[in-house]
């Protein structure tokens, strides 16, 4: 498998040369500049790429594209649609004639990933990301007001709510509400209290079977275009696998990847398997689920959480929370196994350690939340253990 880091492009704290150190070679990236909706232009992903190929003895490359990101009116489908499709199948031409075809992208409303802590302590100092039930409860329920949100709510979550907003101070309501926001780096939106209640009010008729007739369209429109070009397309599951605000989420369990890739079948339709994400959700088997659709798998995000039972959860240890990461890996394995097989020039399958704790002389740093250095550096030599062990157990081939 191809070990690969995401890299936030040139402002990014964390060097190329450290993550060759690290022992990626792909480097997963996207011009987060660039406004969503907005082509990106040839000379812009030529740029990047020189960037990252400027010392050719780093031997790296950019192997991914994560995210090309989708304007919202697409996912609510209304506004200029034709337009911003034009622009989308723009970018992946241009994208292609720069000899990149893998990309990354979401489906999920307003917000990307949804985290309630970004430094939550950990044993020794370290520090992780968070989702906490209850505060993000005492959000939707207290702070944001929104509509009917206590049905969406436990009653015994909502009592802990009242309670931790009541004795919340200010600083620590809009810590949380910076929190809630902090979302996907590149993510241009950034929203107070009205600006949620706005937002969200665009979304008044659009369920889950709506959202799913916007998704298909989505595919029909660029899945065809991806087969000429020899793109793949990969989605990436919800981050948390659950309704947040009342929203739909449509990408959260193997119904909801089997309809996407049924949609539109195609093998540039595909999946980012995101074990963190899947691993969220208490229905999913994420070992299972990788079986399951393994030939649709054009990137992975390796990563791990441990549940509680009230729906809150926090990122663990690569190898120590709730999915079985060894199993993970037979999987992953050995469908690269299977692509070799076939004689396939793109038999690897790329991956990166998706997120990590920090640690040491991170703690503190200013990173992405959730991309810190030593953590994912950790995270990635432990995964590369397991990719090890695994081949030489099975006789499989490693790279």
């Amino acid at each position: 498998m191809e070990q690969s880091w995401r890299w936030f492009g040139p402002d990014d704290p964390i060097t190329l040369p450290q993550i060759r150190q690290a022992g990626a070679t792909g480097i997963v990236t996207a011009l987060h500049h660039i406004p969503y909706g907005v082509v990106w232009s040839v000379e812009e992903i030529e740029k990047r790429k020189a960037l990252i190929a400027a010392d050719p003895s780093l031997g790296l490359r950019w192997n991914v594209v994560e995210s090309l990101p989708l304007h919202e009116d697409i996912k609510l489908g209304q506004g200029p649609l034709d337009q911003h499709f034009d622009a989308y199948r723009q970018s992946m031409r241009n994208l292609a004639a720069c000899g990149i075809r893998t990309i990354c992208y979401n489906f999920m409303p307003i917000l990307d990933w949804t985290r309630t802590d970004l430094a939550y302590p950990i044993a020794g100092g370290g520090r992780a990301l968070r989702f906490d039930a209850v505060k993000f409860c005492a959000f939707d329920c207290f702070m944001l007001q929104r509509p009917n949100a206590e049905a969406d709510h436990a009653p015994e979550l909502i009592a802990q709510a009242r309670t931790w907003h009541d004795a919340a101070s200010e600083s620590e309501k809009s810590a949380l509400l910076v929190n809630i926001n902090a979302g996907l780096p590149g993510a241009y939106e950034r929203y107070d209290i009205p600006g949620f209640r706005q937002i969200l009010d665009r979304y008044k008729g659009v369920g889950q079977e709506e959202l799913r007739a916007h998704f298909a369209r989505f595919l029909r429109e660029i899945i065809p275009l991806a087969e000429e070009l020899g793109m793949r397309f990969a989605v990436h599951p919800d981050d948390p696998p659950r309704s947040l605000f009342g929203l739909p989420r449509i990408v959260s369990n193997g119904e909801d990847l089997a309809f996407i890739t049924g949609a539109v079948p195609s093998q540039a339709n595909g999946v980012t398997f995101c074990s963190g994400s899947l691993g969220a959700g208490p229905m999913n088997d994420v070992p299972a689920l990788a079986r399951r659709f393994a030939p649709l798998i054009h990137f992975a995000h390796l990563r791990n959480v441990a549940k509680d039972a009230d729906g809150s959860f926090m990122e663990a240890e690569h190898l120590g929370g709730d999915t079985n990461m060894v199993a993970l890996m037979q999987a992953l394995l050995a469908e690269q196994h299977r692509r070799k097989n076939e004689g396939r020039e793109d038999w690897r399958i790329p991956f990166r350690p998706d997120h990590g704790h920090e640690l040491l002389e991170d703690v503190g740093r200013k990173t992405h939340p959730g991309y810190p250095l030593i953590g994912r550096l950790r995270g990635l030599a432990e995964l590369r253990g397991v990719m090890q062990a695994v081949s030489q157990l099975e006789h499989r081939p490693l790279h």
